[in-house]
């Protein structure tokens, strides 16, 4: 993929309750920074396969499932930013490897944002695997901006 020059802030767009924190620090950092908000949707392997009619028509619902969330998505990012995000769809083995891989391919991903779990859940499965394992996106080195997952909008606007 070729650079744009317009710096990307990638978001892991998943079900977990942090993440709407990610997402509104985001915005407001590609809001008053000029950049640009990339959601990426990781789609895991499917359990079942048995047959692999079944197995692609899993990963075809799988797929259509993820376009919806980040369609969903895309009114809200548009709202905050005035620009409609990127969407990324990744099959991969889990979030971390979907996350190495698009951050390889793209030279203007410049901030991984995550959120922490709120509410003593502890830090969620991300956080902690790059606070124990360290940050490999391969020869790139990207900075990870880890939001506080039960930030007010009245606290993001303040730090971003």
């Amino acid at each position: 993929m070729t650079s744009s020059g317009r710096r990307k802030f990638l978001v892991i767009a998943d079900d977990s309750p942090e993440f709407d924190a990610a997402l509104r620090y985001a915005c407001r950092r590609a809001r008053t920074t000029g950049g640009h908000v990339a959601l990426l949707r990781v789609i895991e392997p499917a359990v079942f396969e048995h047959w692999s009619g079944v197995r692609e028509e899993i990963e075809r619902q799988e797929r259509a499932e993820a376009e919806t969330v980040l369609q969903k998505l895309a009114a809200r990012v548009v709202e905050e930013t005035g620009d409609p995000p990127e969407f990324l769809i990744m099959h991969a083995e889990n979030t971390k490897a979907a996350v190495r891989a698009v951050i390889a391919d793209d030279p203007d991903i410049k901030i991984l944002i995550l959120a922490s779990a709120a509410g003593g859940r502890g830090p969620g499965p991300l956080v902690a695997s790059i606070a124990k394992e360290g940050v490999n996106w391969g020869s790139r080195k990207v900075p990870v901006t880890v939001v506080p997952g039960d930030l007010t909008d009245e606290e993001i606007a303040d730090l971003a």
